[in-house]
């Protein structure tokens, strides 16, 4: 596959690529020469691992809008 770099050194990664390395917009990319070859490598989030190790109940919204107030009042005097 071939593509072509822009005036402003941008690319377009090929669909099947895309596809493959299971990227999506505003995916990272870190680029490195190994060997005088470019390797890009894509950069995973890994904020998913951190997924329910945070148990919390079930939230008051009127008692969090009322603190919420009362700080910003605080904040202002």
């Amino acid at each position: 596959m071939r593509t072509v770099i822009t005036s402003k050194y941008q690319t377009t990664i090929p669909k099947a690529i895309r596809e493959s390395a299971g990227l999506s917009k505003s995916d990272t990319l870190e680029w490195k020469i190994e060997k005088g070859k470019i390797v890009i490598v894509p950069i995973k989030k890994n904020f998913l691992k951190f997924r329910n190790t945070l148990k919390v109940g079930r939230g008051d919204i009127k008692a969090d809008i009322r603190l919420a107030r009362e700080l910003r009042a605080e904040k202002l005097r």
